[in-house]
C-alpha cells in the first residue's frame, strides 16, 4: 500500500480528503494520510513556511517509504510566503501557482535536501477550496440544501472560464460569494456536502490543476 502524507490548511481540507479522495485512491492501493497542518490538536489555518516545514521534514524523514503532497489555498497565505510575492506578479492562475509551488519546492530542498523532496508532491489551490463547489452550481446548491440559490450560484460560475479562477479577495474569493448568498453556511461541513453531492468526476472534469495533481498522484509507485 503507498501511503501519502496530505498537508492540509484545514479541516475543510481535511474532511474532503477523509469523506471524498480517500476512498478513490484506497481503490488503487495508495492510503491518504490527511492532518492539519501544526501541532496535533490545532484546528489549522496560519500556513506559515516555518509550520509547513516542519511538518514536510516529519513526513519526509522520518518516513522513507511515504509520499507527501500538500492542499491549502493561495488566498489567506501570509505575504512572506515563499513565492507569494512573486506568484502575485504573474499573469493568469496557472502561473501564479506554478510560480509559488516552484519557489516553495526550492526552499524545502534548500533546507532538507534533494533525495527526500524526490517524494514531495505540492499542491495549492487557488484561489481557495470553494472554487472546486463551482463545478456544478445546482448541485452545489443541492448540497448546501439551498436550491434556490442554483441561479445565483450559476451566475458566479459564468462568469469565469474555470471554478478555480474564481478569484480571491475578501470580498471575491468563492467562500466569500457563497456566504453572501448564504450566510450560513459552513466551511468544513458545508463544503463536504456539496462536495459529495456534486462527485469527483465532476470537479476533475471541470478544474484542470486539480485534476492534474489528482493524476500525479495516481502514477505513485512504492518507495523500497
Amino acid at each position: 500500500m503507498i501511503r501519502v502524507h496530505v498537508i492540509c490548511e484545514g479541516q475543510t481540507e481535511e474532511m474532503f480528503v477523509n469523506q471524498v479522495l480517500a476512498e478513490f485512491f484506497l481503490d488503487r492501493n495508495i492510503c491518504l494520510i490527511p492532518a492539519l497542518i501544526g501541532k496535533p490538536g490545532h484546528k489549522g489555518g496560519n500556513f506559515k513556511f516555518e509550520r509547513l516545514l516542519t511538518d514536510v521534514r516529519a513526513r519526509l524523514l522520518d518516513d522513507k517509504t511515504a509520499y507527501c503532497t500538500t492542499f491549502f489555498d493561495f488566498y489567506g497565505l501570509p505575504e512572506d510566503f515563499p513565492g507569494k510575492e512573486k506568484s502575485i506578479r504573474k499573469n493568469g492562475m496557472s502561473q501564479k501557482a506554478d510560480c509559488l509551488l516552484e519557489v516553495l519546492t526550492e526552499k524545502l530542498i534548500a533546507k532538507l535536501g534533494e533525495d527526500p523532496l524526490r517524494r514531495f508532491i505540492p499542491y495549492v489551490q487557488m484561489y481557495e477550496f470553494e472554487g472546486l463547489l463551482f463545478s456544478h452550481p445546482e448541485k452545489l446548491a443541492a448540497g448546501i440544501n439551498q436550491t434556490d440559490l442554483r441561479n445565483a450560484l450559476q451566475k458566479i460560475r459564468d462568469a469565469f472560464d474555470s471554478p478555480e479562477e474564481i478569484n480571491n479577495s475578501p470580498i471575491t474569493a468563492p467562500s466569500k460569494r457563497i456566504v453572501e448568498l448564504y450566510s450560513a453556511y459552513d466551511k468544513p461541513i458545508h463544503g463536504s456536502l456539496a462536495a459529495i453531492e456534486i462527485g469527483l468526476d465532476i470537479i476533475r472534469q471541470e478544474c484542470q490543476r486539480f485534476d492534474e495533481w489528482l493524476k500525479k498522484l495516481e502514477a505513485l509507485q512504492p518507495k523500497v
